[in-house]
């Protein structure tokens, strides 16, 4: 059956090659019940053999004459081929000679289709060179005649005919009319010229000639002639047109200083209206002779106002500069809204941007009246800005000469800059500290937003003057008196230290007071730190966008040069710093109660009783602090969370190492200690919201500090309350619990337990038996730590340091 397979596919499992008669006999009784068919299925096999049978004998029986049959076809084939052949070359004979025919048919056409292309050239190349002939005739005697109309059409048309004769060049009679052509060109632009020079005299002031249609027909012919004919016509014009401009505002002239400014854009505007009305249609619209006579009045004052103020330099005051600077960009601006600066080199107009949203003072319509007072308040902020005008293409045209000037203004805002500084440390003494207000949150100081509302102006200002270098002096100004008002207003009245008359230094830092009352800071105090915070924390982010607004205003290749880093660094300082004093504020005040607990005869204590009073007067100073400063940075929340942090991360090292001074103790006060632990836990965790209305959720960040450090002062206490006996168990125990392989911490356990010296000597050994295998690269085995130094290790580092600084000092 294998050839059959292989040209009729069959599904049939008797077909297949690899057949399993096993298989296909369970395939047909599955089951046992099955079998009660089996005569059934025998008698349909038995069918299908009788079947298979009668097929193979016709099969072998209608073989038999095959060979015969397939001999008699394959010479039937033979000669069908023969035939075939025979007939494909009687058509290939037919088919050359037809294609012979067609040949000597088409070869006369194909000579009358050259000769007619060829005619047809020729004919136009006559009417050409008749046309150009009778034209260059035309053109000669209407040049001498001032026919300028009739030029300047004929000669377009003759200009465009003598293209076509480009390649016949070689030609005498061509070449000798092309030679006419340029020279009757040449005699017009002379021609023209002279006509020119005759109506509008470059000699004296006074115009004798005026528009005609002469004149009007002329300048279309120049169209057409070499455009430095064109030029030409256009500089004379408007050199003479300016020539009684330059009389009248001569040097010596009273009317040529800038608070006369005015008169000279009074006196072109006159010009311009006096030339509409007499020249306005004598020279073709395209020429943009309005546009040009104001571009070149422009290149001329600029001039002629830079070798003035050179010359007077010490006569020009910020007042004056700053008038003559106004009517010259209110005149710049008229003018864009006149012209379209077509015929300014870099006169293309940019496509208005669109920024991005933003804060404080800098967000704020640029085209209202920049002298007006304006309060920022804390709504204004998410006002959108208006987009940009489009860029005035006139711009600095004229005043691009006032910016070598423009150092007077910086000086001057310099001087004003530093009298506003003083005025506000002035102000600030005399007004004293701002009241508490716990309703509102702390406020930011006034000055702040003043200043910042004085910088806009500034900015605004000096970016219509110039957006150069001008604009770099001026953030240098700014960035020294930000500074300024950092140190002077915002640092400088932060409250003083009793640890340091000197404020907030390194001492005062490190130091820790024990035993030492320290005298808080009172509620004045408090508010006035979290508002010095506040406005610290405005200025930071509104000297960003001031940072932004001075990239946007300045020149793209001065844009590298804008950078507020440094004040931005110095106000998170002031931040950082505010942050700090209020969290010593309150870690000093409770110093006392964890040194009274350090005091305290734990190994007396003989039943567990309600919180020590230590713990009462911890809660009670955070709870007369905390609110108050949560109230006072209702504004600037992250600032209260990182304030809390800093206090976990400084009080809860502080107390743990406090809890290390307890010793001995018994199991009654160990058990006490850790109720007090749990209290001061659970207020720890409520710390930001303590005292409040409204309960919120502690942070993440805040919560994950606590929960870590008073759990290891728990586990501390709990391996204080285990036995020591079996030493082997209490040794892994206290591996377990605290996981801190420190054998100064270890001895410190020890002694709170109270254990003798020889006792703590063989609990040591077994303690640095016990100890985990160190990791690879690690050789002082004897101060292992499993991770991070722990809060009574970094503790101890601080005080290694301040005994050092002490020492040096």
């Amino acid at each position: 059956f294998l050839p059959s397979i292989q040209v009729f596919p069959s599904q049939d499992p008797l077909d297949r090659a690899d057949f399993n008669a096993v298989e296909y006999i369970n395939t047909l009784f599955p089951t046992e019940q099955s079998l009660a068919n089996i005569d059934e299925v025998v008698n349909k096999i038995r069918l299908k053999i009788r079947r298979l049978d009668d097929n193979i004998r016709t099969v072998v029986r209608g073989q038999t004459n095959v060979g015969q049959d397939g001999r008699q076809a394959l010479e039937e084939a033979q000669k069908a081929i023969q035939q075939l052949f025979g007939k494909i070359k009687d058509i290939k004979d037919k088919a050359e000679k037809s294609e012979q025919m067609v040949k000597e048919i088409t070869r006369d056409i194909k000579q009358l289709d050259h000769a007619k292309r060829h005619l047809t050239t020729s004919i136009t190349t006559l009417n050409h060179l008749h046309m150009l002939a009778g034209g260059v005739d035309s053109l000669e005697a209407m040049t001498r005649r001032r026919q300028y109309g009739e030029v300047a059409n004929l000669l377009q048309g003759v200009v465009n005919v003598l293209e076509h004769f480009n390649k016949y060049m070689g030609i005498p009679q061509i070449r000798q009319l092309s030679e006419r052509v340029k020279a009757a060109q040449n005699e017009l632009g002379q021609q023209i010229l002279a006509d020119f020079e005759e109506a509008f005299p470059s000699q004296g002031t006074k115009r004798p000639g005026g528009p005609s249609n002469v004149l009007r027909d002329a300048c279309l012919v120049a169209n057409v002639l070499d455009p430095r004919i064109k030029q030409e016509i256009i500089k004379k014009f408007i050199k003479q047109h300016l020539s009684e401009y330059l009389v009248l505002f001569q040097e010596n002239q009273d009317v040529a200083w800038l608070d006369k400014i005015d008169r000279r854009y009074a006196w072109i505007k006159r010009q311009l209206v006096d030339y509409e009305e007499k020249y306005g249609r004598m020279f073709p619209q395209e020429w943009c002779m309005t546009e040009r006579i104001a571009v070149e009045f422009c290149h001329v004052t600029r001039t002629e106002l830079a070798k003035i103020m050179r010359t007077r330099a010490k006569e020009i005051e910020v007042k004056l500069l700053l008038f003559a600077i106004q009517r010259t960009t209110n005149f710049e601006g008229l003018l864009a809204k006149r012209f379209s600066g077509c015929t300014l080199a870099d006169g293309t107009v940019k496509k208005p941007e669109v920024p991005p949203p933003s804060t404080n003072p800098f967000l704020e319509d640029e085209t209202g009246t920049e002298t007006d007072e304006i309060v920022i308040e804390k709504s204004d902020m998410d006002k959108p800005k208006k987009p940009k005008v489009p860029d005035n293409p006139f711009h600095g045209i004229v005043s691009k000469c006032f910016e070598p000037h423009l150092y007077v203004y910086i000086e001057s805002q310099d001087k004003n800059l530093g009298e506003l500084i003083d005025r506000f440390v002035a102000d600030f003494k005399a007004q004293g500290p701002p009241k508490p207000n716990v309703d509102e949150g702390g406020a930011v100081l006034p000055s702040c937003a003043d200043l910042f509302v004085y910088y806009k102006k500034c900015m605004v200002q000096c970016s219509q003057l110039s957006t150069g270098e001008p604009m770099i002096a001026l953030t240098t100004i700014f960035q020294k008196y930000l500074r300024e008002y950092a140190w002077k207003i915002l640092s400088g009245n932060l409250p003083k230290t009793t640890s340091s008359s000197g404020g907030l230094t390194i001492t005062s830092l490190l130091k820790e007071k024990e035993g030492s009352e320290v005298a808080k800071f009172t509620l004045e105090e408090l508010c006035l730190i979290c508002s010095i915070l506040s406005t610290a924390e405005y200025c930071l982010a509104t000297t960003q966008q001031l940072e932004e607004k001075l990239k946007e205003k300045v020149d793209a290749s001065l844009v590298e040069r804008i950078n507020l880093t440094g004040e931005m660094d110095t106000f998170s300082i002031v931040i950082s710093n505010s942050i700090q004093l209020l969290v010593q504020d309150l870690d000093a005040a409770c110093d006392p109660a964890l040194t009274a607990m350090s005091k305290m005869q734990w190994q007396n204590v003989e039943h567990v009783g309600d919180q020590s009073p230590y713990v009462t007067s911890v809660i009670l100073h955070i709870k007369q602090n905390v609110p108050i400063i949560r109230d006072n940075l209702a504004s600037t929340r992250k600032y209260f969370t990182q304030f809390c942090i800093k206090f976990a991360n400084s009080f809860i090292p502080k107390f743990i190492n406090h809890l290390f001074k307890c010793k001995p103790i018994s199991m009654v006060g160990a058990e006490q200690l850790l109720l007090d632990t749990h209290s001061l836990k659970m207020v720890l965790l409520d710390l930001p919201s303590i005292g409040s209305q409204v309960v919120r959720k502690a942070p993440a960040s805040y919560t994950k500090i606590v929960v870590k450090g008073m759990t290891r002062a728990e586990m501390i206490l709990k391996v204080v309350m285990a036995p020591h006996e079996p030493p082997v168990v209490f040794v892994d125990n206290y591996i377990k619990l605290l996981a801190d392989c420190s054998t100064d911490t270890f001895q410190k356990i020890l002694d709170m337990k109270g254990l003798k010296r020889s006792e703590q000597s063989s609990m040591l050994d077994l303690f640095r038996q016990r100890l985990p295998a160190p990791p690879s690269g690690v050789e002082n085995a004897g101060s292992l730590s499993l991770s991070a130094p722990t809060p009574e290790q970094e503790s101890s580092r601080i005080r290694k340091l301040e005994k050092l600084i002490k020492k040096r000092l």
